[in-house]
């Protein structure tokens, strides 16, 4: 842990800040896109790797599409279930399910609430695009730990698809990712947020 890790998640924070005060969700977006183009292109700790960075010029990005914001209810009437998942470098992350949300024709998502100090909400998302536009083992829409949240209020939650962004794992393999389990894959496309450049990160 570095002091430059702290600076890198306190710039997340502060872009999901920026997110969730936008009145144009869009240019809320917009703002977001270019700061994680400056972490992942400039930070000490982005995740992509020494010949990547050399190369970067920028995260491939679908057009916002405003269809895609949703703002939505969580269904919490759901059977518990608790998952134990194991990571190379955090031991077991424990996730347990907190609920549901509809995002209309896509489809229902489940909604978790990952372990550690504090804890926070996770709502990763494995569509038809994974594996060729996208990360085979998914992206993620919310990881409120990491800063990764667009608000709501009471039992509602924004979640916006185009702000799906993939974890690190997906940059270098070095890393390792809890990822979406069988409650968060849709087989629906969603042509939205990042996307992989062509032949992938690695």
């Amino acid at each position: 842990m570095t002091l430059s890790l702290l600076d890198w998640r306190r710039q997340v924070f502060t872009l999901y800040a920026g997110a969730r005060a936008a009145a144009d969700p869009e240019k809320g977006w917009q703002a977001w896109r270019s700061g994680r183009d400056a972490l992942a292109g400039d930070h000490p700790d982005s995740p992509l790797d020494d010949a990547a960075r050399a190369a970067f010029t920028g995260l491939p990005m679908a057009p916002y599409d405003p269809s895609l914001r949703f703002v939505a209810a969580v269904d919490t009437d759901v059977a518990p279930l608790r998952l134990q998942l194991p990571t190379a470098d955090d031991g077991v992350v424990a996730m347990d399910r907190l609920g549901r949300v509809t995002l209309g024709e896509l489809g229902r998502l489940d909604v978790w609430w990952l372990g550690g100090y504090g804890g926070g909400v996770f709502l990763p998302l494995r569509d038809g695009s994974a594996g060729t536009t996208t990360y085979g083992g998914g992206r993620y829409l919310l990881d409120t730990i990491k800063g990764a949240d667009l608000g709501g209020d009471g039992g509602r939650l924004v979640v916006d698809l185009n702000f799906a962004y993939h974890p690190s794992c997906t940059y270098d393999p070095r890393w390792s990712c809890p990822l979406a389990q069988e409650g968060n894959r849709i087989d629906a496309v969603v042509d939205a947020g990042e996307q992989l450049p062509p032949g992938g990160w690695y």
